[in-house]
């Protein structure tokens, strides 16, 4: 068998997947979120561990099978997740990439070195990134620079766990914002910015055929080989076949992330993207992509249920905004962790505006998926832009992307068809294909025809009209906020 493993930021899944990559059995495992200030997420590493042995053995356990017949496994992960160790020993909770707290840092660090560092890595200066937080962890820690420290990443937590090595797959370094995205290697000049000691890194493996197999393990067996790493976004983007140039993928996620191929092109971009490696395989060859991210996506969904108790269930989004035509003027703005991509507001909160006494909650359920969809248009607009208006296919995937109501205003919204596949799992199997593939499990040709159609969607021209004119308010209220 094959296991793919996802370690997001809600859950652990496992996907077992027969030899010819059908999917076996799949088990999820959640993970808490610690808040211990505004604006402050954390998590435990040693309840990752826990819910990645609960996710494997639950698979195992659905499947009927045992560890020893998994012939191979492919890992990807929560991305820009970090804390420092001290061989085992975790010598802070990991910092989640949705953590602001070292807005204040960026900003100074963004004042000096900002065009050079986005020259270098294409990203912006944000919390968002690994650096910042490894450079408040060395900080407020008060840890000389001297001692024998690692960060880690979560693929390289849980690479360190599975096999003892001390390494890190590129597309996870890249999002360090210490990688040169061209050279693919850590950069002395970026460590010093951040002043961080390059010593504390680990070493770089690529996403496709690293020589890397677990330890004996009380939930696997030795020797398993693990062959592809990627982070979750790019992980994704290989699950949905788009590892040709042009073609992208939506994921309707905890937050929501829109990667468009651009091949062998490292192009910096010029609208507020963030520039970012897709895939290294084994003999050296890196695919880059355009990227935008929206911090929140299917956590504002989260926090009506669990917060505001507006929801009962997650899926009751869809039923409640379904009983109303539109919002009643009512706007959302979803920044619960600062807006990402292309506004990159890292103190931005969330907003619920235009409440009247005729508002009721199917009114700010339906402003919300809109804003979702907002969300998206303003991403795929820079992209647009800096793809020069080149026709992309794009293919949705995540968990909200089984919200038809959503999906629907998202075509309308931006005035293009989308398709969703049957599986819904395109991170934990685009990982656990490419691993089959690297082991010559499956070619990319028989890799390709496993994607499978569910529905498509297609925008209607009149509610693309009346969505245009909300969209660009929707800008106004961001643009004044």
């Amino acid at each position: 068998m094959i296991l793919g493993i996802d370690q997001g930021t809600t859950g652990t899944t496992a996907v077992l997947m027969t030899k010819k990559g059908q999917i076996k059995s799949k088990f999820t495992s959640a993970v808490t979120q610690h808040y211990p200030k505004a604006g402050w997420v954390e998590h435990d590493p040693n309840q990752i561990m826990k819910s990645l042995s609960h996710a494997i053995s639950g698979a195992l356990t659905k499947a009927r099978a045992r560890a020893e017949k998994i012939e191979v496994i492919g890992i990807t992960n929560q991305r820009e997740t970090v804390s420092l160790f001290e061989g085992r020993k975790a010598l802070h909770r990991f910092i989640v990439w949705q953590d602001r707290r070292s807005s204040r840092d960026c900003d100074l660090i963004r004042s000096r070195f900002g065009d050079s560092i986005l020259k270098k890595t294409g990203l912006p200066v944000d919390p968002y990134f690994s650096s910042s937080k490894i450079a408040w962890l060395i900080r407020e820690l008060k840890l000389s620079k001297k001692r024998d420290l690692k960060f880690r990443t979560i693929d390289s937590f849980l690479l360190h766990q599975l096999t003892g090595e001390d390494v890190t797959e590129i597309t996870n370094a890249h999002r360090t914002q210490l990688l040169g995205l061209e050279s693919g290697k850590w950069e002395a000049e970026l460590f010093d910015q951040f002043d961080i000691p390059q010593k504390f890194a680990p070493q770089i493996v690529p996403s496709e055929g690293a020589e890397l197999s677990t330890k004996a393990l009380s939930f696997l067996p030795k020797g398993i080989p693990i062959r592809a790493i990627l982070g979750d976004q790019q992980a994704a983007l290989f699950g949905q076949n788009a590892w040709k140039p042009s073609t992208g993928k939506i994921t309707f996620g905890t937050g929501s992330f829109i990667l468009v191929n651009t091949g062998d092109d490292s192009k910096i971009s010029e609208h507020k993207l963030a520039a970012t490696i897709a895939l290294q395989w084994k003999n050296g060859k890196k695919v880059y992509a355009l990227e935008g991210s929206s911090f929140i996506c299917g956590a504002w969904i989260q926090w009506l249920r669990d917060e505001l108790g507006l929801l009962s269930t997650s899926k009751d989004s869809e039923k409640l905004a379904k009983k109303v035509k539109d919002s009643l003027g009512v706007m959302v703005i979803p920044a619960l962790t600062g807006l990402g991509a292309p506004f990159w507001k890292s103190e931005m909160r969330g907003q619920i505006v235009g409440l009247t006494r005729g508002t009721n909650r199917s009114h700010i359920a339906r402003a919300s998926l809109e804003a979702l969809a907002f969300q998206n248009r303003a991403l795929i607009d820079a992209i647009r832009k800096d793809a020069g208006d080149r026709a992309i296919e794009w293919r949705v995937d995540g968990g909200a992307s089984q919200n038809n109501l959503l999906m629907q205003i998202q075509s309308d919204v931006l005035d293009e068809p989308l398709i969703r596949p049957k599986s819904f799992e395109a991170t934990a199997v685009g990982v656990g294909l490419l691993a089959a593939f690297s082991i010559g499990l499956l070619s990319l040709k028989e890799i390709e025809s496993l994607w499978k159609k569910d529905r498509g969607f297609q925008p209607k021209a009149s509610e693309t009209n009346r969505y245009g004119s909300l969209y660009q308010d929707w800008i106004k209220q961001i643009e004044k906020s």
